[in-house]
């Protein structure tokens, strides 16, 4: 293996990936097993991420599942025993991406639906964070990966519950990166504008897309590929002096014209 190789490889390291049964997690357990990691797929769907495994043992990896509310501090705490059972050891790296979308107008929205979606976007992703960190502080090793939103950067229509949540969780991040540093966990954001995935499908049913990409300097829709280096740069060595950085993927959605 070169230099670049191992810098960017994951090969024993032990991988937790939250939101598996689709989209973007999915892929990252993919993205991560190739790169050498044993990987934990999470989610409440669990006969999804059941089917996901098998093919992932069957391509020569090291994968298996736990089911996971994000919700719950009870169900995060046994997924993530469950998960170092089945890995043989402790976590090295936490891609903490289970979310939804709400797409309402801002007088439209409901409080059950607000809380729906602060409950799994920031609090889920605050409770498996501190879950992760008190054993990667106490070996002081270890990388968590926030994902956000370019939603969290800038107003958009549609998604003020969902904005808010995610800017929420860029500064949790920056916090989580301030206090922990010091004992050798890295806290990162990765902060995809839109790609082609299950959540996209809810911009498509409102006829939002084609206004998306008028808006998108690239003038496309992301996909999931595109991901890639950006996530392998935060997990593996190659990222060992980051911390409290936001990294955007977007094709240049938050940037705008004078």
């Amino acid at each position: 293996m070169s230099n670049i190789q191992s810098l960017f490889s994951l090969h024993g390291k032990a991988a937790f990936i939250s939101g598996a049964s689709s989209g973007i997690g999915l892929h990252v357990a993919e993205l991560m097993a190739a790169a050498g990691a044993k990987v934990v797929l999470a989610a409440r769907r669990a006969s999804l991420l059941e089917a996901h495994v098998e093919r992932l043992r069957a391509d020569g990896h090291d994968a298996s599942c736990v089911p996971l509310d994000v919700t719950d501090p009870a169900s995060i705490a046994q997924a993530w025993s469950q998960a170092e059972s089945q890995v043989g050891g402790p976590i090295d790296i936490l891609f903490n991406n289970a979310g939804v979308i709400y797409t309402e107008r801002f007088l439209s929205q409901q409080a059950e639906d607000i809380d729906r979606v602060f409950d799994i976007n920031f609090r889920g992703a605050f409770l498996l964070g501190q879950q992760a960190a008190k054993g990667m502080a106490e070996r002081r090793n270890g990388s968590i990966i926030n994902v956000v939103s370019t939603s969290g950067l800038r107003a958009g229509g549609y998604m003020t519950s969902y904005g808010a949540s995610k800017a929420a969780l860029i500064s949790l991040t920056q916090s989580m990166a301030l206090e922990l540093a010091g004992k050798g966990v890295r806290v990162n954001a990765l902060c995809p504008g839109n790609f082609r995935t299950d959540m996209h499908a809810s911009f498509e049913e409102k006829g939002l897309e084609e206004n998306l990409i008028k808006r998108i300097p690239m003038r496309r829709i992301g996909e999931v590929e595109q991901l890639d280096g950006a996530t392998l740069l935060l997990a593996s060595d190659a990222g060992s002096y980051m911390t409290g950085s936001v990294i955007v993927v977007d094709g240049g959605q938050v940037l705008s014209w004078m």
